[in-house]
């Protein structure tokens, strides 16, 4: 049973490029995956936080680099799909979890705040993963994870820019699906709840917002990092080869309800 197991989910072998791996769910993912198996390359603006993920993997046991990058440049961008490949190869399987949430009104949004937000949320992911699909079809295989989220679905308070990046990342999704499936390439996103994380302070930070939000879900809590776990090797995995074009809500049942 172990090597069945090892054969669907295990990520031996496997590379790795997971954008926003300072912190939050990008963190998260990183560390998952490298405990799966996978060399995993780190993307971020912060170097110094980047510095302490890499020394986390690598204390696991994991193999890990960090790499620098402000996503939010468009000859970043290229320059990453560039750079990544010289650790350890070509990456495999690439993570899109770099985001920013800039929660303002809708009377007070500026056309900077839209264009960064739209940038870094939904254009960085295609053209990151435009540039690396050439090294997966060389591999005849690529696991792409979008991070999408509850606002792809449904409007919150002070989050226009942000809701419409994230429904534009489900449709990206399915776009990435139809263009490159057929070269053995699956691109899939995780919707997530509410998690503890840097975009989400002013809800965790107000035990009334908090408690209001558990009560949302299904489950009756909201999320916890190691709730993540399962949904990122599984996507990550050949256990998805034959899913692709989908979204995976990681919510406790918030959107079931």
């Amino acid at each position: 049973m172990s090597g069945f197991v090892e054969n669907l989910f295990g990520l031996q072998g496997r590379v790795a490029l997971v954008t926003g791996a300072s912190s939050g769910i990008g963190r998260r993912m990183a560390e998952v995956l490298a405990r799966a198996g996978a060399e995993v390359v780190l993307v971020a603006r912060r170097g110094d936080r980047l510095a302490d993920v890499e020394q986390a993997i690598t204390d696991g046991g994991g193999n890990a680099h960090l790499l620098t990058a402000d996503l939010s440049r468009r000859d970043e961008v290229a320059r990453v799909a560039i750079a990544a490949a010289a650790p350890f190869g070509a990456p495999d399987i690439l993570v899109n979890a770099a985001g920013i949430n800039p929660r303002q009104p809708a009377d007070s949004i500026s056309w900077e705040t839209w264009e960064a937000t739209l940038h870094l949320n939904l254009s960085t992911p295609f053209f990151l993963a435009r540039d690396l699909a050439p090294g997966m079809r060389a591999k005849g295989i690529g696991n792409i994870i979008n991070i999408a989220s509850m606002q792809s679905f449904r409007a919150f308070p002070d989050g226009a820019p942000y809701g419409a990046s994230k429904c534009g990342v489900v449709q990206l999704t399915r776009a990435m699906a139809e263009a490159w499936s057929g070269d053995g390439i699956v691109a899939n996103a995780v919707a997530p709840g509410f998690f503890p994380t840097e975009l989400t302070a002013a809800v965790f930070d107000d035990a009334k917002v908090r408690a209001l939000h558990a009560g949302r879900t299904a489950i009756g809590r909201n999320g916890e990092m190691a709730d993540l776990d399962g949904a990122t090797v599984f996507l990550a995995s050949r256990a998805a080869a034959y899913i692709t074009g989908q979204v995976l809500p990681v919510d406790g049942g918030y959107t079931a309800k």
